[in-house]
């Protein structure tokens, strides 16, 4: 039977009982091509004789003169229907989806690692299903994110962060989220420019998505990073840490106002509690007002500052651990400058016991003499085994000439770094920095400064 014919029989079984026209059943066969009633009738006769006869001797098809054919024989269409089991097949994928990205909007260490297992179950049964590779791309470059400042950062699941966000662009490429994801995958790998790309083809391809907006002013820096996070509070007010980002911009252009209104804002829609299991956690943001409090010489609000930053540390956040030992290394700089070089030296301690690579810290207790001189902190002797960027390796040396009394030399070497440095944010806490006492020695840090500045613009 040639598939001409079966379309024709297709029709008139679908037909049962009824008359068909001899227009409907020539569109069946031939579609557009114009044929006339002779090759319809040609078909027809084929038909009856595979079709054959009934046991009454008559045919199943039945010709109505100047009107067309019918299908004689009663048809009853049977449906078949799914089995529960297979529903819950199909839903499966779709079902992880949800629950994994439930799971990594929390930020949440332990969940991070279970969104990690529910997306790679869904693509055991689902392996095109272009989301389940978005999932599993945000879940392992959080992971990675986690171990980013140790020693040996877990870049095994940063590449197959890569891959699985690659293939989800493949599958889909018209799909925001993989670019987006993609976009962050990039910026964490250092290809800045194709990270930015990505994700400003996310926000093209669905503007109206606040996720999109807040990965692209994760990726991009100055006057970009702040209309990014701006328009991510436009879409979803009140999100914390697109105000910590903004503030960032502020701190680096040293519009200290600016960002402590953001950081306020940030911190007023989680009624000043991070331990209250608030969907997003503000972590940072105390971290980084009392830095701003503790460069105007507010030491005390600084200190509350810190406390309440220390608070969510076992909350889970993803980014806890490494705030921690920040705000850590900030109250150690604060005690030194109070003369407590005791009780500087054992925050300077707990920094480095939550990240054992903590460059300023190491620095701090080398020169209060606990740890032996560190002669490069570029290197791995520095904290363990990590090599640190140009302008970060800068600081701890130039917070080294600081704690030496060599303001002048300081402030060079690091606006030698930041005329070196390629574009992004490098070095934006200089500021506020503690050991570098940017403020009490202005003169020092002029060149800097302006380059931080346009650097931020």
């Amino acid at each position: 039977m040639s598939d001409r014919q079966l379309d024709i029989l297709a029709l008139l079984v679908a037909r049962a009982g009824q008359i068909v026209s001899k227009d409907d059943l020539l569109q069946a066969g031939w579609k557009d091509v114009a044929v006339g009633d002779n090759s319809l009738e040609q078909a027809i006769s084929s038909l009856r004789r595979v079709l054959g006869a009934r046991s009454d001797g008559a045919g199943y098809i039945e010709t109505v003169p100047r009107r067309g054919y019918r299908f004689a024989v009663a048809v009853t269409p049977i449906v078949t229907r799914e089995s529960d089991e297979t529903l819950d097949a199909l839903l499966a994928p779709h079902r992880a989806f949800v629950e994994g990205r439930a799971l990594l909007e929390s930020l949440e260490a332990d969940r991070v690692r279970r969104a990690r297992t529910v997306f790679e179950e869904a693509l055991h049964s689902a392996p095109d299903y272009a989301s389940a590779h978005i999932g599993l791309a945000n879940a392992c470059a959080m992971q990675f994110e986690m171990t980013r400042a140790d020693p040996a950062p877990d870049e095994a699941a940063l590449a197959l962060a890569n891959r699985h966000a690659r293939e989800a662009c493949r599958l889909e490429p018209q799909a925001a989220e993989a670019w987006a994801t993609l976009g962050f995958v990039l910026e964490r790998g250092g290809e800045q420019l194709d990270a930015r790309a990505a994700s400003k083809r996310a926000v093209a391809l669905e503007p109206d998505n606040w996720r999109h907006h807040f990965r692209l002013a994760y990726v991009s820096w100055g006057e970009e990073r702040l209309r990014a996070a701006h328009q991510t509070l436009a879409l979803l007010p009140h999100f914390p840490l697109a105000h910590w980002l903004a503030a960032t911009v502020y701190v680096a252009r040293q519009v200290f106002d600016e960002a402590e209104r953001e950081l306020d804002a940030g911190l007023a829609s989680q009624a000043g509690d991070p331990t209250t299991g608030a969907r997003f956690n503000p972590v940072a943001l105390y971290w980084l007002r009392g830095l701003i409090r503790l460069s105007r010489g507010d030491g005390s609000g600084a200190f509350d500052d810190f406390e309440r930053e220390l608070a969510s540390e076992h909350a889970g956040q993803l980014y806890a651990r490494e705030c921690a030992a920040n705000t850590w290394y900030a109250i150690g700089a604060l005690q030194l400058r109070r003369g407590r070089k005791e009780e500087a030296c054992a925050a300077f301690t707990r920094a480095t016991a939550r990240i054992a690579a903590h460059p300023m810290a190491h620095v701090a207790l080398a020169a209060a003499g606990v740890l032996d001189h560190v002669s490069s902190p570029a290197v791995a002797s520095v904290g363990g085994g990590r090599s640190i960027p140009l302008v970060e390796a800068a600081m701890a040396q130039a917070a080294e000439r600081v704690l030496a009394g060599d303001h002048d030399s300081a402030g060079g070497m690091l606006a030698e770094a930041l005329a070196n440095a390629p574009p992004g944010n490098a070095g934006w806490t200089v500021p506020i920095e503690p050991l570098l006492q940017v403020a009490g020695n202005p003169a020092a840090w002029t060149l800097a400064l302006a380059r931080l500045r346009n650097r931020a613009a």
